[in-house]
């Protein structure tokens, strides 16, 4: 018969002893509950994310760079090959056109620590108001005379599921 759960746990008290096993569960699960809590400091490090974001909407590029750490670099998998440019690069290939262009994020998750940050989250990449790829970005940040800034992009990208 399979030990379940309920048995190792008790077997694992038992060997650690009552005394030292509650202390321990109630640091972790404080640990556990301060990493997913929706704080205000969680939500500082999406500001320069959103504003990023709308600022490429609107093809503004001075706008985009206040966001960003410019020697920062962003990677973005291609049919499962990287592409490595800086953020500065990045940013430059954003230009006016006819098409209009928005990046949406869903659900991010968001993790602080100090002066550094990282934000997850599922993005849908919409042209003229329309799917064209969605996958995941990944940013990450730092904080710098109390502003958050974008040090680095990961994203990756595929066909949009109907």
């Amino acid at each position: 018969m399979r030990p379940t759960l309920l048995h190792r746990s008790r077997a694992l008290a038992a060997s650690i002893g009552h005394h030292r096993l509650l202390p321990l569960l109630g640091g972790l699960t404080l640990v556990c509950a301060a990493a997913l809590a929706d704080t205000p400091a969680s939500h500082g490090p999406l500001e320069p994310v959103h504003a990023f974001f709308d600022a490429m909407a609107r093809h503004d590029q001075a706008a985009m760079r206040a966001q960003v750490l410019p020697a920062g670099t962003a990677t973005l998998m291609r049919d499962g090959k990287p592409v490595q440019l800086t953020l500065g690069d990045f940013v430059d290939h954003v230009k006016p056109g006819k098409e209009r262009i928005e990046e949406r994020i869903g659900k991010p998750q968001v993790m602080v620590d100090h002066d550094l940050a990282v934000v997850w989250a599922p993005y849908t990449f919409l042209l003229d108001g329309k799917p064209h790829h969605c996958g995941t970005d990944v940013f990450n940040l730092v904080q710098v005379d109390g502003q958050w800034r974008i040090a680095a992009i990961a994203d990756n990208s595929r066909k949009c599921e109907p």
